[in-house]
């Protein structure tokens, strides 16, 4: 797992545009599985765009410490589990 969220955002950077699955912790033992493409980065956040035939809304967007803390999880499809989100 990466040690500052500088280089969990330099990670994602490079994945922009690809898809993905997230899995993310809903509170109250909920965990909650979207797939999606990651749109943008922020100083602050990430955004995903999810498939509109399985979500009710279009965009979430997560802070870099949801991945520092393993709020969120995300595994791209593409095969490759960048370092930074493993566990």
């Amino acid at each position: 797992m990466a040690k500052t969220l500088i280089e969990i955002k330099q990670g994602l950077e490079c994945h922009v545009g690809k898809r993905l699955k997230l899995k993310a912790n809903g509170g109250r033992r909920k965990t909650i599985i979207r797939s999606g493409v990651l749109a943008e980065t922020y100083p602050s956040v990430f955004v995903v765009e999810l498939d509109q035939d399985e979500n009710a809304f279009e965009r979430v967007s997560y802070s870099y410490a949801d991945i520092l803390t393993e709020t969120v999880e995300l595994n791209f499809l593409d095969g490759n589990k960048a370092i930074l989100m493993e566990q």
